[in-house]
């Protein structure tokens, strides 16, 4: 039962997948076009999911709000594994006072509600910055600072190599510290950090949503899962036009594929 629905999920994510790169390659238009004499269309050959209110696609919209969630929240989850990749793995050989800095440094980052710090983070740029660069600097600022659980993981896995027979002997050789983090211990912390990677993003996809709906993610005309989301405060168009929560039922659909085929993926790493 838990392998089909693992097999339903990996199967949704790829089609999901798909569809989005062929939006992409096939789509007539471009998602920042004002239709301006259609303003609030409804769904029709020439617009899949109608417009919105500014009269631009919902379909381009949405096809370029995924994608951009696809790449980024990989990209930003990348960035917060290999932190904790690095300050873990070495926190957790060495141990001593490096490990209890780290781990107090991962306490003292988690007792911070991170909604909160992302929200102070990102008001504190500029409103004016272009959209591609509110994109970048909003997974910028998840990666950098969603790694502190990540960080205790691959701390207590690499506590469990201190004491290999290999790392012993690479120190025995006179090894540096660099070489032994990167050639002994990663590779063997490789499970550990393929799982905390996917556990990841889809947290960030929905920590993204969240701050794009609140206008501090990323901001318009670029669009984004999140800022989609916001198009749902016009009762009177969502009632006219149920096409308009495709955005809501797309990052629903997203997160839980994500979350079936996380743990296959920790299985066969």
């Amino acid at each position: 039962m838990k392998r089909s629905s693992r097999g339903i999920g990996v199967g949704l994510l790829w089609v999901l997948i798909t569809g989005v790169a062929l939006g992409l390659a096939f789509n007539r238009h471009s998602y920042s076009t004002q239709f301006r004499a259609l303003p609030n269309a409804a769904p029709s050959a020439a617009h899949l999911l109608g417009t919105d209110g500014l009269g631009r696609d919902l379909f381009a919209r949405l096809i370029y709000g995924t994608a951009i969630s696809l790449l980024l929240a990989p990209s930003a989850a990348l960035i917060s594994t290999l932190i904790a990749a690095l300050l873990g793995s070495f926190a957790g050989w060495k141990g001593g006072w490096y490990e209890k800095l780290a781990l107090a440094l991962a306490d003292l980052a988690l007792a911070l509600p991170l909604l909160f710090v992302l929200l102070a983070l990102r008001a504190m740029l500029p409103l004016s910055v272009s959209p591609s660069v509110s994109a970048i600097a909003t997974f910028a600022l998840l990666g950098a600072l969603g790694w502190p659980s990540a960080l205790r993981v691959v701390a207590a896995s690499a506590r469990r190599l201190r004491n290999s027979d290999f790392l012993l002997l690479a120190e025995a050789t006179g090894a540096a510290r660099a070489r032994i983090v990167l050639r002994h211990i990663l590779p063997n912390l490789r499970p550990v950090l393929l799982a905390q990677f996917w556990v990841a993003i889809p947290v960030f996809v929905l920590t993204e949503a969240t701050l794009s709906m609140l206008g501090l993610g990323v901001m318009e005309p670029l669009p984004s899962l999140g800022n989609l989301l916001r198009g749902l405060e016009n009762v009177a168009a969502v009632s006219a036009n149920p096409w308009r929560l495709a955005p809501l039922i797309l990052l629903f659909v997203l997160v839980i594929c994500l979350q079936v085929a996380l743990p296959a993926q920790e299985e066969t790493a």
